[in-house]
């Protein structure tokens, strides 16, 4: 369970001694790893001593999304996001180079 400026975050459907009392809706991020980013990014796992900043990247990207997802549950008025669910994509571009998304989602939740 992580906490953002308020607002519960977890993957698990609810949060032990806490009770939903208000579903606010479904809410997501994303984040989007440019071509370049995304090539030095597996250049750097390929190398085992590099590996770790490609880690720190991927990272960055996934913390965007989810601060997203918490400015959408937080503008819906929740407090908490229940059942977040992290999935990363390849995403072709037109000039044969390709992308990495990364995104989330889940249910905001109003919890007391």
């Amino acid at each position: 369970m992580a906490k953002d400026n308020d607002i519960l975050v977890t993957t698990t459907p609810g949060f032990e001694g806490r009770r939903i009392v208000d579903y606010k809706g479904l809410v997501g991020g994303d984040a989007i790893l440019g071509a370049n980013t995304f090539r030095d990014l597996f250049a750097g796992l390929r190398d085992l001593v590099g590996g770790r900043s490609g880690e720190k990247v991927l990272r960055a990207a996934q913390t965007e999304a989810l601060e997203d997802m918490v400015a959408a549950a937080r503008a819906r008025g929740a407090n908490a996001v229940v059942g977040v669910d992290l999935d990363y994509e390849t995403i072709q571009i037109q000039d044969g180079g390709s992308m990495l998304m990364v995104s989330c989602s889940g249910t905001a939740v109003v919890i007391e």
